[in-house]
């Protein structure tokens, strides 16, 4: 019974590496670091996201309503306090409404419209800009409004 203690023969005392021996690079991709740069990624872009999104500044009016289910990005026309009306963020004047939101309709007349109006804005211009999409032939128009905050 005799052991080999490191001299010719078998693997005594030298360990062969991965990549043939020859001390040459490994060509091996450890995956651990690539997965936790990806996940740190994705946390700063989830959380970084909801503050890219620019708009027209509107202090809007709380309500009771219950907030609406949407699948789909809603063509925004905005009224803010000094009389100026936006469609999405571009300024447009009111003869002008009706014409854009025809050409920027995909779903035609079928399109959903929402007017967000500023809570110290002219009561008479939102209701012209409401009056001139309504009779254009757009059904699916609404309000937007702010959650009535408990107190």
């Amino acid at each position: 019974m005799g052991m080999n203690l490191g001299g010719q023969g078998g693997s005594g005392g030298k360990r062969r590496r991965r990549g043939g021996g020859h001390g040459g690079p490994v060509s091996e991709i450890n995956v651990t670091p690539l997965v936790d740069v990806m996940l740190v990624l994705l946390i700063i872009f989830m959380v970084a996201a909801p503050m890219m999104t620019v708009g027209v500044p509107i202090d809007l009016p709380e309500t009771q309503a219950k907030p609406m289910n949407s699948d789909t990005q809603p063509i925004t026309v905005s009224v803010n306090p000094a009389g100026e009306i936006y469609l999405q963020e571009t300024k447009i004047t009111l003869e002008e409404v009706v014409p854009k939101l025809e050409a920027i309709a995909t779903t035609g007349y079928n399109e959903r419209i929402y007017v967000r109006g500023d809570a110290n804005a002219n009561y008479g211009t939102v209701a012209q800009v409401m009056a001139r999409i309504s009779s254009a032939g757009f059904k699916n128009m609404g309000l937007v409004t702010l959650q009535e905050q408990s107190k």
